[in-house]
């Protein structure tokens, strides 16, 4: 009896289960029971799955302190995922995928009306997962979902923040921002979504660059959270855009607020707050020891240590300030040596030593440290190419200055006596005997030291490392049997069978087999003996003139370098004035004259610039120099018509794409100018003339010609480097996908003839970036070819962006423009003006 009982207990039980579990039936049982499992074993697992993929992705963002912060530590990924394929993270899509399984199993939507209150969270989860997943576009629809079916959702102020975000997310900002303050001025609002959505709004307002408003939101957002570390992020935030604005004084009190919070906000906030108050700092009217050592303090406290890369660097610009060079550059190499994975602050600490070095005239090094800091930049950023311009520069310098130092030692030795030479070189050998006895001391010590050790660890009474049973644990005796192995078998290579080999043979170091490669070596006795110097020394006349012009002409250049391309003008100057006194052939010494005279003018030295002023007015009266300095008004008149003038007329059309008119001025100036040394600089002007109206397979033609014809000249090397290193990289007329490319242009054909139809449709597109408050985006006139022309609209981070804008031209009032249109990316629009294959795009 009992037992029927307890089975019938235990059936009625399970049919209630069963018949709750319907997601048909509108009663409490059904309500409650999806409402709890929704809320507590679905839900509640995609919650913590978000939850631990968020923190892992903001912690894995690392801030460039070099720019402005942005709101949501995010990094965006340029790659595409494309539909079927998984997310980019495995705690999203477990996220997504609770969510997904809430609403397929637990939704009660019942005539028209949901039942279980927790589908507006699994909606809201949905999105959220999905935008962290950088899938905004299927992120939008379900937030736009939730706002639509749940009106009434307690999740709705939410649900509107986070759509904004992925708005923003989408270059969608004016949308975002008209939408944040509808939501801001007619919701009530908790304190925290009062936050997230005056933060989100600020985003939007650094995103169009209106920083001034973004001030003032991100003041609200920072006084309405409680989350400390959004405090800190925030004023820290606001003091960079102070600082932007150029309001020192405002930024201060930003930064201080995120130093008084101290350990309440990540250290981080409060080390940067720290630094950018002392990059603020006013070295004139300030207290200089204290600033000094406030930033001592700062590189002493051990809390400090993952931060000091940032800190000597602020130590080494002080102590630069100061003209403290040798202070500056050891906390620049400090700072190098502590950055992990700041590659910015790397690149500025060895811009700054590569300065140094080059101040220091030692140009070698200098070019070195310059090496370095391009590694550690950007690459097609406008600091990048003015460092490796001011790289490919120094490498002349380095070049002639090393010309002109070795030459210089060798014409010095020219003029000694036999007996200085024999002294000079004398004393050479004996500091090599010194520098080797001291070697081998330093050897012997060594060597005996180890034996000793050796000795010592055998017997049991020596020091011994780690495990004292295994030999390898002790690095004395190590070293000691690896200085045994090489006396007994020599160096081997790490091989198999090492052993079967003659036991006489060595193997050659990289020295040695040089020496062997570039000829005879030389035997260890030479070097002592003052003949194998002294007989190096060049004797015929022929030679000494050469080595002589080589180094005049080196000075010159140098001269010249430091004058145009470095604007060091004490550099200039001594190397000229120097070339001077080592009396240079005719051709130097007037030009070197004339331009003594213009740097101690821009020296502000009317003394010294007299002097050559009038050097050369008395010994080279008749010539076009001292014309110049008679009368320069004249000279520049009836230089107008000389080939460098009109060279440089001729260029200036190319460089506002006249190039029509360029391409008629270089073939009347290579006819005008047959046989001077300008035609050259005409025929490489015209083929790049020629590239710009015709494209690549014309190109290749004029390029060949220049290379055949002037094969000696700068021009013809120039053109062959192009045809044999530039040309096949850009051979390639295939369309890439959209997919690949991050930057997209919209292109409006026309005829060169149709001047005012562009004209009217520039002057449209400039109202509607106007109105819209499009200042990402710019336009521009482009050649195509002789016959056509392009207006461009560039800027369209992605081609969804584009079509918007496209579709606001064609349709929205007052613009309405009808001509038809090309969305290309940035990469086809290159291929299209190299290849000249617009009709192939389309």
């Amino acid at each position: 009896m009992r037992k029927a009982l307890y089975t019938s207990v235990i059936v009625s039980v399970l049919g209630i289960l069963l018949f709750s579990c319907s997601t048909k039936k509108d009663t409490f049982i059904n309500r409650n029971f999806h409402s709890v499992t929704t809320k507590y074993n679905v839900l509640f697992n995609g919650k913590v799955a978000f939850e631990e993929g968020r923190e892992a992705l903001m912690n894995a963002y690392i801030d460039n302190y070099w720019e402005i912060l942005p709101i949501e530590r995010m990094e965006i990924l340029d790659d595409l995922t494309l539909p079927g394929q998984g997310g980019k993270n495995p705690n999203f899509e477990k996220a997504e995928e609770k969510a997904v399984k809430a609403i397929q199993k637990h939704s009660m939507d019942i005539k028209g009306r949901q039942r279980n209150p927790q589908m507006d969270e699994a909606y809201l989860l949905l999105g959220k997962a999905r935008y962290f997943d950088q899938r905004f576009i299927p992120a939008l629809e379900a937030f736009n979902y939730t706002i639509g079916e749940y009106p009434d959702s307690d999740k709705m102020n939410q649900t509107k923040i986070w759509r904004e975000k992925t708005h923003l997310r989408l270059e969608n900002e004016e949308f975002a921002i008209a939408n944040l303050k509808r939501l801001l001025k007619f919701e009530k609002l908790e304190d925290q979504e009062y936050a997230d959505a005056n933060a989100v709004l600020g985003q939007a307002y650094i995103n169009l660059k209106h920083k001034d408003s973004a001030v003032q939101v991100l003041k609200r957002a920072a006084a309405s959270t409680k989350i400390r570390e959004e405090q800190g992020r925030y004023n820290y935030i606001i003091g960079q855009l102070f600082n932007q604005l150029g309001h020192k004084d405002s930024a201060n009190i930003a930064f201080d607020k995120v130093i008084a919070l101290n350990r309440k906000s990540p250290r981080v906030y409060m080390i940067n707050a720290k630094i950018e108050k002392a990059r603020n700092f006013d070295l004139e009217t300030g207290n200089k020891e204290e600033f000094l050592e406030m930033l001592n303090d700062l590189a002493e406290d051990r809390e400090n240590r993952p931060f000091l890369d940032k800190i000597y660097r602020q130590l080494g610009e002080y102590h630069l300030s100061q003209d403290s060079l040798k202070l500056a550059e050891e906390y620049f190499n400090k700072s190098v040596r502590k950055v992990k994975t700041d590659r910015h602050l790397k690149a500025l600490d060895y811009e700054n030593i590569a300065a140094l070095r080059f101040d220091e005239a030692n140009y070698k090094d200098a070019g070195k440290y310059y090496d370095s800091t391009l590694l550690n930049l950007k690459k097609n950023t406008r600091k990048f190419r003015r460092i490796e311009k001011k790289r490919a520069n120094l490498e002349d310098v380095i070049a002639y200055e090393d010309v002109a130092k070795v030459n210089d030692s060798i014409l010095t030795l020219v003029n000694f006596s036999e007996e200085e030479r024999i002294t000079y070189f004398q004393d050479y050998i004996d500091k090599l005997k010194a520098a080797e006895e001291e070697k081998k001391k330093l050897e012997e010590q060594k060597q005996s030291f180890a034996d000793n050790e050796f000795a010592s660890s055998r017997s049991g009474k020596g020091p011994r490392n780690g495990n004292d049973e295994f030999y390898f644990y002790n690095q004395t005796t190590v070293a000691y049997g690896k200085n045994e192995f090489r006396k007994r078998w020599g160096d081997r290579a790490l091989e198999d069978n090492w052993r079967l080999y003659n036991k006489n043979v060595v193997v050659k170091t990289s020295a040695e087999s040089a020496t062997a490669e570039g000829g005879s070596a030389v035997k260890e006795a030479d070097i002592y003996s003052v003949a194998l110097y002294t007989d190096r020394i060049p004797t015929d006349e022929k030679v000494i003139d050469s080595i002589g012009k080589e180094r005049n002409f080196a000075y010159y250049q140098l001269g010249l370098i430091y004058k145009e391309k470095f604007k060091e003008y004490e550099l200039a100057a001594n190397r000229l004035e120097q070339l001077l006194q080592n009396k240079p052939e005719e051709k130097l010494i007037l030009p070197s004259k004339y331009n003594l005279y213009k740097i101690y003018t821009l020296l502000e030295q009317p003394t010294k610039a007299n002097q050559w002023k009038n050097d050369i007015l008395s010994n080279h009266g008749d010539s076009r120099y001292a014309q110049i300095l008679r009368n320069p008004q004249d000279v520049i008149a009836s230089d107008e018509n000389s080939p460098e003038s009109l060279y440089a007329n001729t260029y200036k059309k190319f460089a506002t794409q006249d190039f029509e008119g360029a391409l008629n001025d270089t073939e009347k100036y290579i006819q005008q100018f047959t046989g001077e040394e300008i035609v050259p600089k005409f025929e490489m002007l015209k083929a790049v003339i020629i590239a710009r109206l015709d494209g690549f397979n014309a190109y290749k033609d004029a390029l060949n010609y220049v290379a055949l014809n002037y094969p000696n000249n700068d021009e013809g090397k120039r053109a062959q480097q192009i045809i044999n290193t530039s040309l096949p990289k850009i051979a390639n007329k295939a369309v890439a996908k959209d997919d690949e490319s991050t930057s997209f242009k919209i292109i409006y054909t026309f005829q060169k003839n149709e001047s005012e139809a562009m004209d009217a449709l520039e002057k449209t597109i400039n109202k509607m970036m106007e109105d819209k408050g499009y200042n990402s985006l710019s336009i521009s006139r482009d050649v195509y070819s002789r016959s056509q022309q392009f207006v461009v609209i560039h800027g369209f981070k992605t081609k969804l962006a584009a079509v918007t804008v496209e579709d606001l031209l064609e349709t929205g009032l007052p613009y309405k423009v009808e001509k038809p249109n090309i969305i290309m990316s940035a990469q086809n629009y290159q291929t299209v003006q190299i290849h000249k294959n617009i009709d192939e795009i389309k």
